[in-house]
């Protein structure tokens, strides 16, 4: 399992996460975040947040979509700073403390950072809350097979999410009364040895990363779900 608190140090800054960003190629399904932003669109929201906005490229590209006013919310102050900078209202914030009133958002994203948090119980509540009637919240999350090839080849073992593919459903349905899943098989390329363990690196896990050299490009299969969750 993770550690939050090394979760918490990797994300202070943006480095770690434009790196993992960049080895990552969408799959047949098309680009999950791309699906997350044409969800929220169609749904017509025009009060929308994003929790754990990162460096605010999805909450940019959310609001360049439409007639839509993104709120930010990010643990790490330089998060925010980088969101603010693309015009977007950004602060920082706990996904278990919203602090807005009941029924402020038409939609609430959450993408790729469900599984980080320790509470997610009260986080999901809050996110229930704040949400006005009809209105939707889109998560995107991992699988425990999502790189688990790599993992393994590298000498580590499958990620156990708190809230992924497998387990979110139920997490979710205990808030919400309508979940729908998509699946997305994306792929990591990693063009040499050095590359791929790079990539592990990045992340919290407590591993001596080791793989065999190779020096041609490699593809590892990605598994990611999107949950859109109303009511």
């Amino acid at each position: 399992m993770e550690d939050i608190g090394a979760v918490h140090q990797q994300y202070l800054t943006e480095e770690r996460l434009e790196l993992r960003r960049g080895f990552w190629q969408p799959g047949p399904e098309g680009d999950p975040a791309t699906a997350a932003l044409d969800s929220i669109v169609a749904s017509g929201a025009r009060e929308v947040l994003e929790l754990g906005c990162g460096t605010g490229a999805f909450a940019a590209r959310l609001q360049a979509a439409g007639p839509i006013h993104v709120t930010a919310l990010d643990q790490s102050a330089r998060m925010v700073e980088l969101t603010k900078q693309r015009g977007v209202e950004a602060r920082v914030g706990d996904a278990t403390e919203l602090r807005a009133p009941d029924d402020s958002y038409d939609a609430v994203a959450a993408l790729w950072m469900l599984y980080h948090v320790r509470d997610r119980a009260t986080a999901l509540a809050e996110v229930r809350r704040v949400l006005r009637p009809g209105g939707i919240f889109v998560v995107i999350t991992i699988g425990e097979d999502h790189l688990a090839e790599l993992r393994v080849e590298a000498g580590g073992k499958p990620f156990r999410p708190r809230f992924s593919s497998e387990n979110g459903e139920e997490q979710l349905r205990e808030h919400f009364s309508e979940v729908v899943r998509s699946d997305f098989h994306t792929l990591a390329v990693f063009d040499d040895q050095a590359a791929a363990l790079t990539y592990l690196d990045s992340g919290s896990d407590d591993v001596r990363w080791r793989l065999p050299e190779f020096d041609e490009p490699r593809q590892y299969a990605g598994h990611v779900t999107m949950f859109v969750a109303r009511g």
